[in-house]
């Protein structure tokens, strides 16, 4: 399970240390290659290779012909790359997801339970800033938590 918050540099090869703590939960799973892909919002998302099955197998139990879908195989599958980690536990981020997530020199990883989000610093302290408290409450109890 993918908890917490970590900032990383990004070098100038475009390579980012996967944080230590996520590094740990993928070994103990025996999960080596990882997908990065696309969000709707301006950050990326990283699936360890058995939940990114997951996605695409209820992706694909749906109408492929319906227009919904293909939207979201446009964005999410399309900009799919499957990555891993190098001996130094860092991942190369595609220059083409770099852009869309507006990463420059650092990162932030949040741990999202099954999936890791990789924001622009920025971006993430805009992106917690527009959740107003009575926003995030409404969410809580529609959702029955």
């Amino acid at each position: 399970m993918f908890l917490g918050q970590f900032a990383h540099n990004i070098d100038v090869k475009s390579r980012t240390s996967l944080p230590a703590r996520f590094r740990e939960i993928l070994d103990a799973r025996g999960t080596e290659r990882l997908v990065i892909t696309a969000d709707v919002e301006p950050c990326l998302l990283l699936y360890p290779q058995d939940q990114w099955q997951a996605f695409l197998d209820k992706l694909l139990a749906l109408p492929r012909m319906d227009h919904r879908v293909k939207l979201v195989k446009r964005l999410f599958v399309g900009n799919a790359h499957v990555i891993g980690c190098d001996s130094a536990g860092r991942i190369l981020i595609p220059t083409s997801l770099k852009k869309h997530a507006g990463l420059e020199k650092e990162a932030i990883f949040t741990g999202q339970v099954e999936h890791i989000e990789i924001w622009n610093p920025e971006r993430w302290r805009e992106a917690c800033d527009e959740t107003s408290a009575d926003e995030l409450r409404q969410a809580l109890d529609e959702l029955g938590i």
